[in-house]
């Protein structure tokens, strides 16, 4: 059957049994460029792949700031991120207008949840074309949240989303062990490597194309300069995974 006769809403079934227009909400993810997220014991580092249009244009921001204690990394439609990141935002203002302290961050996702799941359960509305990698530190240490367009919500050690993220994956899965214990300059250093292990073109990786940020113990949300991200990138041509201090 025509799954045009499916997808005109978000509360039709198709008969196999999945609501088409979340799947589109899904695959838009998918399309996006490339978002990783690591962590250690003490801080959250944020890395994406940012893309431009053509020559004249310039570089579409990935990474946005919420509050000095979180920030996230999209990757997906870059409206529907801004309208979050506006909500978002909005709660934590809330928060620390009535009570004079920072929004709590697990419950800070948890409104971002049931917000974005309302959306696949109202015939007027239409799922969040995109995914969000969320960093940041509370009373419990740092964390590293994805979201979905679905509604769902999961904690990370570290991940990766967004166009061949797969590869990313990978070099986190093999490496994130070692995390806890490195520096806070090794975590960025293995983050900017998960990136450059899905970039099939060397020249789209330079200091202008990738966005790096930090959050953590002592540390408010901050995003890299380009400067830094240079630095960075040059220390990634002779970094070996496998020769970084750990530290107990």
């Amino acid at each position: 059957m025509l799954n045009n006769l499916y997808d005109t809403d978000c509360v039709t079934w198709n008969p196999k049994g999945k609501l088409l227009q979340v799947d589109y909400a899904m695959e838009a993810v998918k399309q996006g460029s490339i978002c990783v997220g690591a962590r250690n014991r003490d801080f959250v580092v944020l890395a994406t792949l940012k893309k431009s249009k053509s020559e004249l244009a310039s570089y579409q921001e990935k990474i946005f700031k919420v509050d000095d204690h979180v920030g996230m990394a999209i990757s997906g439609l870059t409206a529907d991120a801004r309208v979050i990141c506006k909500y978002m935002r909005n709660e934590c203002l809330n928060h620390k207008y009535v009570y004079d302290s920072p929004h709590p961050f697990g419950r800070l996702l948890n409104k971002v949840a049931e917000k974005s799941q309302i959306k696949t359960q109202r015939q007027s509305k239409r799922p969040y074309g995109v995914g969000l990698l969320v960093a940041g530190y509370d009373q419990d240490g740092p964390h590293l949240y994805e979201t979905s367009p679905n509604g769902e919500v999961n904690e990370y050690y570290s991940y990766s989303i967004g166009a061949r993220s797969q590869s990313a994956r990978t070099y986190l899965e093999n490496n994130f062990e070692r995390f806890p214990g490195l520096s806070l300059e090794n975590l960025i250093l293995n983050a900017v490597k998960a990136v450059s292990t899905s970039v099939q073109d060397e020249a789209e990786l330079n200091s202008k194309s990738i966005e790096i940020a930090v959050v953590g113990k002592d540390l408010p949300f901050r995003i890299l300069a380009l400067e830094e991200n240079q630095t960075y990138l040059d220390r990634l041509k002779t970094f070996n995974p496998a020769d970084q201090m750990i530290t107990e």
